[in-house]
């Protein structure tokens, strides 16, 4: 199985794209590069490292607007959209430009049968293991029957994960029924008479880190906000942690104690560790990260998208979608 890297995305590319693609080829991942020949085989050289090269001679700059991806058709990630249609690798990854890399996707590949617009699936650590969210921003705009698309997406994503019979919540203001606005009240009673009972009810911000349910369902303008919100409570209580152990003598012995233990909490909060976030509902494969993602983001991105394409995300989206009691 062959993975398309979009070398030329993300705010460091083609540097610490290219260097996790390398440290993902060195774990089993067959990686096929994409972007301007020159400068990413110049940081192949430069790693002592050789991977496979597409050229592609043009790139989306971050701060360009989505749709050039129409007009460009050597774009880097444009180029890997129809490699995947075209069956020569099985998965796309990019860090870079989001909103291009989803027009690139839905111009190229089109939407899965039964979808209305695709939605960007989010994970969360949570007390009980992972918390899977859609939208985490692709539509800020939504309809009741978009929910209910990616309620179905989501189940298929948390079963290829390996969740047995998950859940899903809808994200609300309160657990009762009929709490909400207007999208969530309307989208309530779809989401009950489709997934009968795989649907939970109504969840609150809350439930997404305590693990609830297995599948969190909302608007991408929501979405969106609990991502940051939660990335930034992260990074501001782990700067709290290290200002509060090295703020006296004592502390600092105390911190040599617990320090393994930080670690593997800093890990379990840190982006970097889920890689990206996959693209559901395009018929394909495709894997978006972070603009500012390291090495290691790139890395975890590309072994995350061989372990869900052999666990045939796509087929059981498509059977989900299929499966819906609407």
């Amino acid at each position: 199985m062959r993975i398309a890297l979009d070398a030329m995305g993300g705010d460091r590319a083609p540097q610490v794209v290219v260097a996790g693609a390398v440290a993902a080829a060195r774990e089993g991942v067959e990686v096929l590069l994409v972007g301007d020949e020159a400068q990413v085989r110049a940081e192949l050289a430069r790693l002592g490292a050789d991977l496979p090269v597409w050229h592609a001679p043009d790139h989306i700059r971050m701060e360009e607007v989505a749709t050039e991806v129409r007009r460009r058709p050597q774009a880097s990630v444009r180029v890997v959209m129809e490699l995947l249609k075209r069956g020569e690798v099985q998965a796309v990854v990019s860090m870079g430009h989001s909103g291009a890399t989803l027009a690139a996707a839905l111009f190229v590949l089109g939407r899965v049968k039964g979808v209305e617009r695709p939605a960007l699936l989010v994970e969360f650590p949570s007390l009980k293991g992972r918390t899977f969210l859609l939208d985490g921003g692709a539509n800020a705009d939504c309809r009741p029957s978009f929910l209910v698309q990616f309620a179905a997406m989501g189940l298929a994503y948390a079963e290829a994960s390996g969740a047995l019979a998950p859940r899903v919540g809808l994200l609300s203001i309160g657990e009762e029924e009929g709490k909400g606005n207007a999208l969530v009240q309307e989208a309530y009673p779809l989401l009950k008479a489709a997934l009968g009972e795989r649907f939970y009810g109504n969840v609150e911000g809350r439930d997404i880190f305590l693990g609830t349910t297995e599948v969190v369902v909302t608007d991408g303008f929501t979405g969106n906000v609990v991502l940051k919100l939660a990335e930034g409570e992260a990074k501001v209580l782990l700067t709290w942690i290290k200002e509060a152990l090295t703020s006296s003598f004592r502390a600092r012995l105390g911190a040599l104690l617990v320090r393994e233990a930080l670690a593997r909490v800093k890990a379990r909060v840190d982006p970097a560790q889920y890689g990206a976030m996959p693209l559901l509902g395009v018929e394909g494969a495709v894997f978006i990260g972070h603009g500012s993602a390291d090495a290691l983001a790139v890395k975890n991105a590309l072994l995350r998208a061989k372990a869900l394409v052999e666990a045939g995300l796509l087929e059981r989206v498509r059977q989900k979608l299929s499966a819906l009691h609407v």
